[in-house]
């Protein structure tokens, strides 16, 4: 996730640019420098390293174990305030910290300002007992001024003893923007500076083409991450030169967001299938039964979620989950201790290079507990108990799962294709009244494209079944064969390759009966549906011609082009018509339309009550209309308005009844094959729901941030249209106990992510709320529209303005590290890890070789590896094959192919609070040893540093309370060495 920037001009310099030479600074000149930079938030105004040398103690014998504290004061403040401190280097006299001390723009520091530099000897890092070795005293306006920004100050014990001396040296901010500048060779200097002006109006259009996004002051960032903490550091580089590094962290406000959304849509989506279950109209007793104890099941998880949501709305809590609360009901749909970490280099050459990683507690139900184990085995458990059921219900259908999917697939394109039949009719008439021709033709053209697919859709066999099936179910079809009372005995109906039958089952069970009706009759409905479309056709090119628009084709062409495409079966039958009148219902053995539909409610033209006149009765004719309009021969100004208004009347009744009729009946299908099991559905969704919303609101956390960071890289932008964003979680849970569950949890909700696609879209407006994503969508399918302000929006390619989806593509490696996982190896199982780094291998690899086959290596970003990508997934395929223990490669290469492929990343532990915070802190030093140069022989003292002054420390205290990583030294033998924390930032705390 690294991207490199030229960095820009800056608005203000900040002091390091005023060099002494023979004048002091002026006050307004240190002021101003003091102010910090406008442009960029995460600069900090003053910066210093510090370095003691021939530190004493009062044991000769031993050398200190040092580190300093550094605290300040700004008058009038009459007291000391705690602002930093650096790592502890032990056992020398003379260290030199990695830390450097930063003061940021909210520091509010001035040239009064005083620092104190206290220095401490620490004789036992796990218990923690220290002394103060001595301290010193400098104003910052002393630092300021002096030449080379240095300081050599006295250690004075609490005796006035001399203890030796702290060096502190202030860090120029502007030495990269010098570097790259005299590189760029720009004409224009003073003192070889050079000097840009630079217009604040233009200041947030040139902040787009800036890779580098400030998470503290961007308009996006901004928006959706706050809270951000940082530290910095400077590592030695193997060329002699010094890496410049930033590490902040951030929490989301979408932690809170995603969740309220997330449990509206499921709230409508529940309460859509419960008015669908009330709108199939009446039912015989058995079948009446069945759906009021469905829709019971149903009402009371709306309830459930309701009270969340009102939960979720009457929370005033800081915008992340601490981990002391992943089991609290009430947020149980929130992610836990959500983070985004990020990690700012600045390396030698002067370019910049952000690795952004979003830190998030495994998404599991831990509210619901993992004593029945976790999602997959739920999954499987639900699976064998649905087919169980089959055989030992007395009421009872067997679908197979294809059907199923089908079923709801023929709902949805019901849903929407019956929606957009009746707005195209509605714009026809529009057409029609303001005598537009090219309007009409062109608008009959997408009316009669979706009124044909509709009909496609209506007219399969699986839907001709269940019509049959939901009519066998109704009171009049049971009494008209005299059936037994639903006492003694019941229907049962199977699905028997496609074909319903209904026979009685009980203790006097009867002969088999077929059911007396035939898919004629349903093909009559759809197709009258296309007949009357036929007519519109005709009496349209009728129109046209008469009034004689001037075209390239001949005056037949209308009808003939619209009519186009392959015959259907039902052309050359006889059309039994469907009058608004209605049609019989004993004619066609189907049950009447709900009065209110809400499916049909979208549709400006209702059909009203059949009567049985109607059936039979032929089209309308074009050249005769039966409903009293006009003959075509005469012209006037409402002419063509009038002739077609009964036409699409016509039109649109017959695809409401066609429409209402196909899903009343898979609405059926549907009820039909989840009753025997609806109590077990809902609870296993319920759970499933809650793991997917957690893993959601990271998804979008990573993909904002990272199409953010990348909105200047063309090849980025062209992978993310074309092959979709790679999403790599890596986890470090154990495959015993609760973690084994929670393990589960995540995978399958990691896995649903496959059926989450985003939008990029133009902000309405500046504000933050404006920039919030809005989700859509239901269980099916969920879409994120993610607005962006005009100024980053124009930069986008031309495919993702016009509205282009952008798939996920997510994978997930775990490796569990820890003591629990040290028994899952030599007593437990480790197959369900082996399982998802297999299936995630798998994906990875696929995911590359369609990279390769429509995308040149040009879109993928640099790397100082020496290991191509297809040697990486070699090894990496050699290292989950290997039974190795604890085989924490497979996450280290797993994380480095992700950032070659443009990925966003994701880690995970069970509170993302301690081994999270060692993974990465690792990450980052093997980022910085790989790719920046950053000197070996510092590397274990840089990681420390990370662990024990960094931002994943102060991670543990938000969440805590307390800045110790939960782990013990028992636990830590276990661990595999590179995730051990130093000493003294551990102990025993609550997780």
């Amino acid at each position: 996730m690294a991207g490199g920037r030229e960095c820009g001009p800056r608005m203000q310099r900040p002091w390091s640019v005023y060099r002494a030479s023979t004048l002091e600074l002026s006050n307004e000149m240190i002021g101003l420098a003091l102010a910090g930079n406008n442009q960029d938030p995460d600069e900090p105004v003053l910066e210093f390293s510090v370095a003691c040398t021939d530190l004493l103690t009062p044991s000769l014998d031993r050398k200190p174990n040092s580190f300093v504290a550094v605290s300040c004061t700004t008058p009038p403040q009459p007291f000391w305030t705690k602002h930093a401190q650096t790592e502890i280097i032990e056992g020398t006299s003379n260290p030199i910290f990695l830390s450097s001390i930063a003061f940021f723009q909210e520091s509010n520091i001035n040239q009064q300002t005083q620092v104190k530099l206290a220095v401490y000897d620490v004789k036992d890092r796990s218990q923690g007992t220290m002394y103060m070795l001595g301290s010193a005293l400098f104003p910052v306006k002393e630092l300021l001024q002096e030449k080379s920004h240095k300081l050599e100050l006295e250690l004075r014990s609490a005796e006035n003893q001399r203890v030796g001396s702290v060096a502190v040296a202030a860090w120029q901010m502007e030495e990269r923007t010098d570097q790259r500048l005299s590189i760029s060779r720009h004409p224009d200097g003073i003192n070889r500076r050079t000097m840009l002006p630079v217009d604040e109006s233009l200041a947030e259009s040139m902040g787009v083409w800036i890779k580098y996004a400030s998470l503290c002051k961007d308009t996006l960032l901004r928006s959706v991450f706050g809270g951000t903490m940082s530290r910095m550091y400077r590592f030695p580089t193997t060329d002699g030169n010094h890496l410049r590094v930033l590490e902040q962290m951030s929490e989301s406000v979408l932690s809170l967001n995603v969740p309220r959304q997330f449990i509206k849509l499921l709230l409508e989506e529940d309460a859509s299938r419960v008015c669908e279950l009330e709108e199939l109209g009446e039912l015989s007793p058995c079948w009446e039964n069945l759906r009021r104890q469905i829709v019971s099941q149903y009402q009371t998880i709306i309830l459930t979620y309701q009270e969340t949501l009102s939960d979720l709305n009457d929370y005033r809590g800081p915008s992340f989950k601490a981990s002391t609360l992943k089991a609290e009901r009430k947020l149980e749909f929130m992610p836990t201790n959500l983070h985004v970490q990020r990690m700012r280099v600045h390396d030698e050459l002067g370019f910049e290079h952000t690795y952004d990683v979003v830190t998030v507690g495994a998404p599991a139900a831990h509210c619901q507990g993992f004593k029945n184990s976790g999602l997959r085995k739920l999954i499987q458990k639900f699976e064998e108990a649905k087919k169980h059921s089959a055989l030992s219900s007395s009421q009872s259908i067997v679908y197979i799962p294809q059907d199923v999917v089908r079923a709801k697939e023929i709902i949805a394109h019901i849903n929407t294709l019956k929606t957009q039949v009746s707005y195209y009719a509605e714009r026809l008439s529009r057409a029609a009244k303001d005598r537009s021709a090219c309007g009409l033709e062109r608008t009959l053209a997408i009316l009669a494209d979706k009124t044909r697919q509709l009909v496609t859709v209506c007219d399969c066999k699986l839907l001709a079944s269940a019509i049959q099936a939901l009519n066998a179910a109704r009171p009049e079809y049971i009494a008209s064969k005299a059936s037994p009372s639903a006492d003694s005995e019941q229907v049962v109906l199977r699905n028997d390759q496609d074909t319903l039958l209904a026979k009685w089952s009980g203790s006097n069970s009867r002969s088999s009966l077929q059911v007396d009706w035939h898919e004629e009759e349903w093909e009559k409905v759809w197709v009258n549906v296309d007949k009357s479309l036929e007519c519109i056709i005709e009496r349209v090119d009728k129109l046209l011609q008469k009034d004689q628009v001037p075209s390239d084709s001949s005056p037949g062409s209308t009808q003939t082009d619209l009519q186009g495409g392959a015959p259907r079966k039902g052309d050359g039958r006889a059309a039994f018509w469907i009058n608004p009148g209605g049609v019989s219902q004993d004619s066609l053995s189907l049950p009447p339309p709900p009065s209110s539909s809400s499916s049909s409610s979208s549709s400006p033209l209702r059909p009203s009550s059949p009567s049985p006149s109607s059936l039979n009765a032929r089209p309308p004719s074009p050249e005769r209309d039966s409903h009293g309009s006009p003959g075509v021969e005469e012209a006037y100004p409402g002419e063509w308005s009038e002739a077609l208004y009964p036409l699409l009347t016509t039109l649109t009744e017959c695809v409401a009844m066609m429409s209402d009729t196909a899903k009343r009946s898979m609405v059926f299908l549907l009820m039909q094959d989840s009753a025997p099991t609806i109590a077990m559905d809902l609870s296993l969704q319920y759970r499933r729901d809650v793991v997917f919303c957690q893993t959601l609101t990271a998804l979008i956390c990573g993909f904002i941030i990272k199409l953010r960071n990348r909105l200047r890289d063309d090849g980025f932008l062209r992978q993310l249209h074309t092959i979709g964003l790679l999403a790599q979680f890596e986890s470090l849970l154990s495959t015993y106990g609760e973690e084994l569950a929670m393990l589960e949890d995540m995978s399958v909700g990691i896995m649903d992510l496959r059926n989450v696609t985003f939008k990029v879209t133009q902000a309405t407006g500046n504000s933050a709320p404006d920039m919030l994503p809005i989700i859509t969508g239901n269980r099916d399918g969920f879409n994120v529209r993610i607005p962006l302000p005009g100024t980053m929006f124009d930069v986008l390619p031309r495919e993702i303005q016009s509205g282009m989806l952008l798939r996920v593509q997510p994978v997930h490696f775990n490796v569990g590290i820890n003591e629990q996982q040290t028994l899952a190896e030599k007593f437990g199982d480790t197959s369900l890890q082996e399982i998802i780094n297999l299936e995630s291998l798998s994906r990875l690899n696929s995911y590359y070789e369609q990279f390769k086959e429509v995308l040149p290596e040009d879109c993928l970003p640099r790397s100082r590896s020496q290991t191509c990508l297809p040697e990486l997934l070699r090894f990496l395929g050699q290292n989950v094959h290997a039974r190795k223990n604890k085989n924490v490669d497979v996450l280290w290469q797993a994380a480095e192919i992700c950032r070659r492929l443009n990925g966003v990343r994701f880690t995970s532990c069970k509170s993302a609070k301690d081994r999270t915070a060692m993974s990465v802190t690792l990450e980052q030093c093997l980022i910085l040893q790989h790719e920046h140069g950053m000197a070996p022989q510092v590397f274990t003292q840089a990681l420390d540093c990370m662990r024990s002054e960094g931002c994943r420390r102060e991670n543990t205290v938000k969440n805590v309370g307390s800045r110790k990583y939960a782990f013990n030294s028992l636990q830590l033998k276990a661990f595999p060495k590179h995730y051990r924390p130093p000493d003294g930032t551990y102990g025993k705390v609550e997780t």
